[in-house]
């Protein structure tokens, strides 16, 4: 989206019209605040992340197939609700 669509969209949320249009203009410029406030993350530093993160999911053990899945919420169910 253009900076000029942008600004016409946020000119048909116009406050007198309504507190709820208040609320998505205040919402909107919150948004903005945040996304500026945000510092980015290196391209070497999210890399090396994900490398960790990935390494934390290894496992020896094949996926459990969609019946091991069932039986174990099901098993889970019964703890939760049953007991």
């Amino acid at each position: 989206m253009l900076l000029q669509e942008l600004k016409e969209q946020v000119f048909k949320l116009s406050p007198s019209v309504g507190a709820a249009r208040r609320r998505h203009r205040l919402a909107l410029v919150s948004a903005i605040i945040e996304s500026l406030q945000d510092t980015p993350i290196s391209e070497p530093e999210r890399s090396g992340a994900i490398r960790r993160m990935r390494g934390l999911l290894k496992t020896d053990r094949a996926a459990p197939t969609d019946e091991e899945v069932a039986t174990m919420l099901e098993e889970r169910r019964v703890d939760k609700y049953l007991q």
